[in-house]
């Protein structure tokens, strides 16, 4: 045997080239796409026709169906997409995933391709230091799809000969002659081959290559074809292993609908192979049988011809698996449901806890799932400015029941801007694109300006309790003055929400503006309240020192909401 461990590390290092060749082609896809690609997430309805076709687009744009069924799950798990809509878009990223094949088999083994990669990668290289950002992202994808081809290339010559190691063929030939249960062998080597690459691209990739040096036969890299099937819904079983019950039950969809696929095609193995045969035989340039092992084993173009074969049959299994189990969807949703029980309310809320950062799929969606994350935290800010309203005038009564509420979602928001910002700083170690790095640094500084406007609400809860454990009391006049500031910044926080729903960029600063005038403008009125009640001996100096120290806070709030403002304009 003339392989050694040198010829070995040479494969190894191959596969990490296409990989990471596969890997800069996605993300320079991605970033072409960049707005569109959230388009195309928001076509994710409860019409499984359109989440279908959402799944489709999304895992060709990806080029990774890991990558579409973790986001996903990720949605699934954040609330943003129901468990009956997930399940159309992971039927959609099956069939999306068969994309890759058909790339690799018609570009990198009937072609050349390797000349044109180097030639691609010589073209867009000096683009990369353009300014323009469309131009640089156009220039990524082209250099990783170069690489990609480049790394399949010294994949092929990197596999040991089976003429030169006849040892080899004789190991595989143990598994191979076992009839049926061949296929079965191999249906789970095809799974492991998935596990251990954590890709289904490259154990299709090294499918096609086994298959094209003639290392196996044609059903046996179709059976490695379904377990790579199955193998590609374990990463998402994994991501949801701390999501909530809708994201378990989403992975678990992807898992049983997958695993129903290969048993049903199992049953149908034979007939459905020489359905393949008679397309390739009818339809191919070629003309041959991809089942006729004495062709396959002398004719090298019979081995390309037959990695055709095995993207025709990836592409049809997927497609007639869709069109065979789509009207079985509800009864696969009661089963899903009844092996994953819901063990209670807590089981069934629909939050993330706040963000897994290991629920990182893309960097485009990565920012947008953080985003939603930053709006939760608005919503709880905006309760903790409820709540202190109440804390003032809802009676002495309830006073313990506020303060109480104050104090627990002011260390919630400590606790998701610390997660979020975590998450932001991992999400930054993509190579984002402007738009997306700028959008990431506006987010860290609205989760700061958030957080530090429940502290300020949770200050004044505390110098309120303190202010009546001494047994001072405001004058009416004064209360009222207070009741009118906290509705202006109320105001004013509702209006920053309304502004954190709307698209990224686009915000009205006049109105925001004006509000903190308003706000500003107040407080300088107020101020000068305090002196005369002061003056006019309406109340003490400590009395006014509690006063002044409500107001200013109220202001400071008013400056962190405009911030936020700022932050959602983009000009930040």
């Amino acid at each position: 045997m003339t392989y050694n461990l040198f010829d070995f590390l040479q494969l190894i290092g191959s596969l990490g080239i296409f990989i990471y060749g596969m890997k800069i082609f996605s993300e320079g896809l991605q970033k072409i796409a960049g707005h569109k690609l959230r388009g195309i997430l928001k076509g994710m309805t409860s019409n499984r026709v359109t989440g279908i076709a959402t799944g489709f687009t999304a895992t060709t744009i990806t080029q990774s169906s890991t990558t579409t069924t973790v986001m996903v799950v990720s949605f699934v798990n954040a609330g943003l997409l129901t468990f009956l809509e997930s399940t159309g878009v992971i039927m959609g990223a099956n069939i999306g995933t068969t994309v890759t094949a058909w790339m690799v088999s018609v570009f990198g083994f009937r072609f050349q391709i390797t000349p044109i990669a180097v030639s691609l990668i010589g073209i867009f290289f000096p683009f990369l230091f353009v300014r323009n950002n469309k131009l640089k992202h156009v220039a990524e994808a082209m250099i990783g799809f170069g690489i990609l081809f480049i790394g399949l290339e010294f994949i092929k010559e990197s596999v040991p000969d089976i003429h030169e190691n006849p040892e080899i063929l004789s190991f595989l030939n143990r598994f191979s002659d076992l009839g049926f249960g061949s296929v079965i062998i191999f249906v789970m080597i095809g799974t492991l081959l998935t596990l251990v690459t954590q890709s289904s691209s490259a154990a299709t990739t090294i499918t096609l290559v086994m298959l094209a040096q003639g290392w196996i036969s044609f059903p046996i890299a179709a059976a490695m074809i379904l377990g790579e099937n199955i193998g590609t819904t374990i990463t998402a079983n994994i991501a949801a292993i701390i999501g909530n019950i809708h994201a378990k039950r989403a992975a678990r969809f992807h898992l049983l609908f997958n695993a129903i696929g290969v048993l049903w095609m199992l049953a149908l193995f034979p007939l459905f192979l020489n359905f393949v045969d008679y397309m390739v035989m009818n339809f191919s340039p070629a003309g041959q049988s991809v089942l006729d092992d004495a062709i396959m084993s002398t004719s090298e173009e019979a081995r390309i011809n037959a990695t055709l074969g095995l993207s025709l049959f990836h592409t049809t299994f997927n497609v007639l698996n869709v069109a065979v189990l789509f009207f079985f969807v509800p009864r696969l949703i009661r089963l899903v449901e009844w092996l994953q029980p819901s063990r209670g309310i807590e089981d069934e809320q629909k939050t993330l806890k706040y963000i897994s950062a290991g629920l990182m799929p893309t960097a485009e969606l990565s920012i947008n799932e953080a985003y939603k994350e930053v709006e939760v935290l608005g919503r709880i800010t905006e309760k903790i400015s409820f709540s202190t309203y109440g804390l003032f005038f809802k009676g002495d009564e309830k006073r313990q029941k506020f303060l109480d509420k104050i104090k627990k979602r002011e260390e919630i928001t400590d606790r998701i801007e610390l997660e979020i910002t975590q998450y932001l700083t991992n999400v930054s170690e993509f190579n984002l694109s402007q738009t997306s790095s700028r959008r990431v640094r506006s987010m860290m500084r609205m989760v700061n300006d958030l957080e530090r406007v429940a502290d300020l609400y949770y200050q004044i809860s505390r110098t309120y309790d303190r202010m009546n454990s001494e047994g001072i009391r405001q004058p009416d006049n004064a209360l009222e003055e207070i009741q009118n500031m906290m509705q202006l910044v109320q105001d004013a926080l509702k209006l920053m929400r309304e502004n954190m729903a709307g698209e990224y960029g686009v915000v009205d600063m006049k109105e925001a503006q004006l509000m903190e005038a308003k706000i500003d403008a107040l407080r300088d009125e107020l101020r000068q309240s305090h002196f005369l009640r002061l003056e006019g001996g309406d109340y003490d100096v400590r009395t006014g020192i509690y006063y002044l120290d409500f107001i200013n806070r109220l202001e400071k709030i008013g400056d962190h909401i405009l911030n936020v403002n700022e932050a959602s304009a983009g000009l930040k």
